[in-house]
């Protein structure tokens, strides 16, 4: 799990899946959690989840 190592708090799996259908997988670091959604979903799903602080 090397985005454990770093501390990225997704990963993005594209497999042959994924040119089968256009979708894709995402684990989420903290809860092991994985969910398999469009890829024209992906950016909603992790901007929705993720807390940005610009200052």
């Amino acid at each position: 799990r090397r985005q454990d190592e770093i501390g990225t708090p997704f990963c993005v799996t594209v497999d042959f899946d994924t040119l089968a259908d256009d979708t894709v997988t995402v684990r989420d670091r903290d809860t092991m959690q994985q969910i398999r959604l469009p890829i024209s979903e992906l950016e909603g799903y992790i901007e929705s989840r993720i807390q940005f602080d610009a200052e």
